[in-house]
């Protein structure tokens, strides 16, 4: 079977031209034969992915989730592009009709998302996502969402509606400077620590159900030391934190990066990644005196529904 090809992206004649200009990026629209795809190593634990969306707004500089982009050229232009699963929903009801005919008694255990953010700005407009919370509130699962947008709290009706849910909140650094540097397109520090405070505040437990809550300092970027302890009660609003180390440094690079510009933000903040277990090992300390009673995960235990 011939590849897609998308406009701007192809030689010749594309399969998929852009629909519109989002923000900046270039907008497709395509109907998936899937939705949920089986998972294995990191997030083994559930049964499935579910990514809304391919491709993301965001394009922080670290994303390993570029190296799925359908050719070399998306892929160096991660950030850039994004494709709309026009059929999600319909496809989403069709799979999970199909998973209840099998598993009568035992709902489904998805992540969502693993290579895409389900709230990044396009999601404003489409409300893919929101579609995809009504269809798995006909068909219950047991879900964990992970974004580092506060568009989520637009969903908090729909999110009570979902009796096994956790929110995973991404912050990697404390530090609006290594943020800039790392992820410039993404949400600020604030307003991500202001969504997860207004999830927890206004989710009415009388209305509905209670999602659990983790910040995600994943993967854990720099944050000077001055600048630790006020970041790190700032996470008292959640019920669990999760770290987990950078691309390892013996590696010699940032595996996962899309683009040269992360080698250079690893010499920029040499002061870090010059001795990083050490820091990342200081930083844990750290969080594990100055949060007591909030549970502290690393890596793949962290991103567990329990």
């Amino acid at each position: 079977m011939a590849k897609p090809k998308y406009e701007g992206y192809c030689k010749g004649k594309p399969t998929y031209r852009v629909r519109e200009k989002y923000e900046g990026t270039n907008i497709y629209v395509q109907n998936a034969k899937s939705l949920l795809t089986k998972t294995s190593g990191f997030i083994s634990s559930y049964d499935f992915s579910l990514n809304p969306y391919r491709g993301c707004q965001y394009g922080c500089s670290y994303c390993y989730a570029a190296a799925f982009s359908p050719n070399s050229k998306m892929r160096q232009d991660w950030g850039n592009w994004v494709i709309i699963k026009e059929n999600a929903q319909e496809v989403l009801e069709k799979e999970l009709i199909r998973w209840y005919r099998k598993n009568p008694d035992r709902p489904p255990r998805i992540y969502m998302s693993t290579v895409t953010d389900p709230y990044q700005p396009i999601e404003g407009k489409e409300r893919l996502t929101r579609s995809l919370l009504e269809v798995m509130r006909e068909y219950p699962v047991i879900l964990v969402i992970q974004t580092r947008s506060p568009l989520i709290t637009q969903d908090i009706p729909q999110l009570q509606r979902i009796p096994h849910l956790r929110v995973n909140l991404t912050i990697p650094t404390g530090s609006e400077e290594v943020r800039k540097d790392f992820e410039p397109r993404s949400p600020t520090i604030k307003a991500r620590l202001n969504a997860v405070k207004l999830i927890r505040e206004s989710i009415d437990e009388t209305k509905g159900f209670v999602p659990k809550l983790s910040i995600t300092i994943t993967p854990t970027l720099p944050t000077p030391v001055a600048e630790q302890e006020a970041f790190i009660k700032k996470l008292r609003i959640a019920d669990r934190i999760v770290i987990q180390e950078f691309h390892a440094s013996t590696r010699g690079s940032l595996v996962a990066s899309t683009r040269p510009k992360a080698l250079a933000l690893k010499e920029k903040y040499s002061w870090w990644y010059d001795n990083e277990q050490q820091n990342y090992q200081q930083f844990k300390d750290k969080l594990m005196s100055l949060l007591p009673g909030i549970e502290i995960r690393e890596g793949k235990a962290g991103f567990s529904y329990d």
